[in-house]
């Protein structure tokens, strides 16, 4: 499957989840800028994202994939309320979406979750 490259310049939330490390940050689907898009990717350049859908079965014990992107989402948004792990207010990074899921109902106030890799600046473990 080939990789779809995203770029931009946003929020992002750094934080651990087992032995992965993630990031999480919104996107918008239109001008509004409601962050309907969920993006939650593995920060290390030998991934493709699909560690965190194992995750998301073994831990979660998620049978359906919009159960399990449910998960994902959940785990991403807990990450930043708590707000004990790297918070990058406005960082560029590029993303490799290998899933895209669009949710069947709004959860989290996400409308579509992406998941893959992410490259963040260097300081922050990136490439």
């Amino acid at each position: 499957m080939s990789l779809t490259e995203l770029t931009a310049t946003s929020r992002v939330t750094v934080f651990p989840l087992e032995t992965l490390t993630l990031a999480y940050t919104t996107q918008s689907s239109d001008e509004r800028g409601l962050g309907d898009i969920g993006l939650v990717a593995v920060v290390d350049i030998a991934s493709d994202g699909e560690e965190l859908w194992r995750l998301a079965r073994s831990l979660g014990g998620r049978n359906s994939e919009a159960d399990q992107a449910r998960w994902i989402l959940t785990q991403a948004i807990r990450a930043r309320v708590v707000a004990a792990y790297t918070d990058l207010s406005r960082t560029t990074w590029t993303a490799y979406i290998r899933r895209r899921i669009d949710l069947d109902a709004l959860f989290a106030n996400h409308d579509i979750l992406l998941t893959g890799r992410i490259s963040l600046p260097k300081c922050f473990g990136g490439t």
